[in-house]
Formats: structure tokens, C-alpha cells, sequence
């Protein structure tokens, strides 16, 4: 049988640091990545794609504001920007990817699943909302925005100004998690779970409504990975190996590593929150719960054998 692999593309896959993110530079980006998946394709893997949408939605939510201001036309809920980002960005997957694939005579579907993903209501993470979302404003523009809407503001750590803050809770559940593993078994190329999922709770019994909140986009890949048993979950990031003491003379690359190595890391602090963190905490949940194991690596590693820093049970 042919391997099963969720692959977790990170922001970089999508806009560059320092790039406007035109739509030229997007497509451009998500060209060179998914050059990379060719690999894994020709050693025989079937694979689902997951990816980031941070940018992409902030966009959104701007030209929300700038719509309603200018014309009036009603702004729209995170959850419905989230759904707007996922058919954005998985057209553009699903385009060059396919273009990848034609000119190598390769013949795969490349599907795109908007993807609802299941939270509870009860979540602390309710109770403290810590992600930035959408632009900036001064002190005095978020604080007339709470009054009117209820919104819970944040002060930038860089200075730039006040942002809305959501909350990051858990993922529990994943929409269509069946037909997405079925899919993806057949041999279709699958973009799922785009931005972590649109979160959705049950505002009572049988009943689904979308909520503001952000779901982080690789606990939510890794949550797939289990659910559709895949045997290996890849996250793709902006350096080759995880390191410890990262950029301090003793800096060390990590090759391979258990799942008791990652935690101790872990607690240690090696790796920032934000960045590093929630990356080896996805990885570490996905072997916890069946996984083989879980690789951390940028995308033009996968041409390699023995890429990235591999995490295995232990």
C-alpha cells in the first residue's frame, strides 16, 4: 500500500518576509513549494495538504473595513473570512500544482476541501483570547471599537499599534474527515484544514454555527494526520533541522529525536512560543496517537532521504 502523508505548508509557502504578497508573489511561492512535493509523489505517497492563512485573512478583514466604510456592504464574520482564505488559497495550490504535475505527466486530482473543524464553546482559551487578527489601530480607535462591538483589543509587543485578539482553542473535531482520507487513499491530492479549519461549535444540539476564534493550523494538521491514520506528518518551516541554544555558539541540529527528547526540550524552553513551540508540540501529538513519525524541515529538504529533524515514539 502507498504511504499516507499530511504535509503542513508554513507561511512562507504562501508570502515571503518582505513581500507585499501580490498575487504573482503567491503563486510564485506556492510554485516552488509544491515543486518539492514531487518527491513524495514519485516514491509513491498519497497526500493532504494543510496550510496557513494568517495574512491572507488579515487582508480580508481590511478590505472588509475599507467595503463597509466606503459603501457600506456588510462586514463579515472571522469564520466566513476564514472559508473566504480557504478557497483563495487552495486555488492557488490546486493550480500550481497541477501545472507542476502536467508538465511532468503526472496524473492526480488536486482537490480542495473548505474544512470546518469542531471546538468546544467551554474552552479556556475563550476566556483569554491572546491571537492577533486583522490591522492596526491606535489606543483610541480600539477602545471606541470595543465599546461598539465587544471586541477585546491588545497592544502590539513591537509598538504598532492595538490589534483584535481572538481566541486559540483546541481542535477536537475535523469536517469531512472521511471523504478527505477516502480521497486522499484513491489518490487525489488533498488541501484541507486550510488556517487551522474554520472553528465551529454546536450552539445547541445538531446545530453548528461558526465562532470568532483562530485554531492553530499545525495542532489541527496533526489532529488530521490521526484521524485518517496517515503514517508520516510533515511540517514544513523555514529552516532545514530544529535546533536547541538556536543561534548561540552551541547551537545543535537536531537529526532525530523521541517523543521524551522533544518534551524535556520542551521544558527547557528551547523553542519559542510563536514559532518553534507549537510546531513540536503538533509533532509530539501526532506519534502520541498512532503516528510513525512526524518530520520538521523546509520544503526544499524533501528531496533528500533523511531530511529534517524526524520525531518517533519514546
Amino acid at each position: 500500500m502507498k504511504k499516507l502523508a499530511v504535509v503542513a505548508f508554513g507561511g512562507n509557502a504562501l508570502i515571503r518576509a518582505g513581500q507585499k504578497g501580490t498575487i504573482d508573489e503567491q503563486e510564485e511561492n506556492v510554485y516552488n513549494t509544491c515543486l518539492n512535493l514531487v518527491e513524495l509523489i514519485k516514491n509513491d505517497y498519497n497526500i493532504v495538504i494543510t496550510h496557513g492563512n494568517g495574512p491572507q485573512v488579515g487582508n480580508i478583514l481590511i478590505q472588509n473595513q475599507a467595503g463597509f466604510k466606503m459603501y457600506g456592504v456588510p462586514e463579515m464574520p472571522l469564520d466566513i473570512c476564514g472559508a473566504y482564505s480557504q478557497g483563495l488559497i487552495g486555488y492557488m495550490i490546486e493550480q500550481q500544482l497541477r501545472n507542476i504535475l502536467e508538465e511532468r505527466g503526472m496524473e492526480r486530482d488536486v482537490i480542495t476541501i473548505v474544512t470546518e473543524v469542531l471546538v468546544d464553546k467551554a474552552d479556556p482559551a475563550f476566556q483569554k483570547p491572546t491571537k492577533p487578527i486583522g490591522p492596526y489601530y491606535s489606543k483610541e480607535e480600539s477602545e471606541a471599537l470595543a465599546k461598539e462591538t465587544g471586541a477585546v483589543f491588545a497592544e502590539d509587543s513591537k509598538g504598532r499599534g492595538w490589534r483584535k485578539v481572538v481566541a486559540s482553542p483546541k481542535p477536537m473535531s475535523i469536517g469531512n474527515k472521511n471523504s478527505i482520507e477516502r480521497l486522499a487513499r484513491e489518490g487525489q491530492i488533498v488541501i484541507a484544514v486550510g488556517g487551522g479549519g474554520i472553528p465551529v461549535f454546536y450552539i445547541k444540539p445538531n446545530k453548528l454555527q461558526g465562532i470568532d476564534a483562530v485554531i492553530d493550523k499545525d495542532l489541527a494538521s496533526a489532529l488530521l494526520a490521526t484521524l485518517i491514520k496517515a503514517d508520516e506528518f510533515y511540517i514544513l518551516t523555514d529552516i532545514s533541522k530544529v535546533c536547541v541554544n538556536f543561534n548561540k555558539p552551541n547551537e545543535l541540529k537536531l537529526d532525530r529525536i523521541t517523543v521524551s527528547d522533544a518534551k524535556k526540550y520542551l521544558a527547557e524552553g528551547q523553542f519559542a512560543e510563536g514559532s518553534m513551540a507549537p510546531k513540536v508540540r503538533a509533532a509530539i501529538q501526532f506519534v502520541e496517537n498512532g503516528g510513525k513519525e512526524t518530520i520538521i524541515t523546509e520544503a526544499s529538504q524533501l528531496q533528500n532521504k533523511d531530511c529534517g529533524t524526524i520525531i518517533v515514539n519514546g
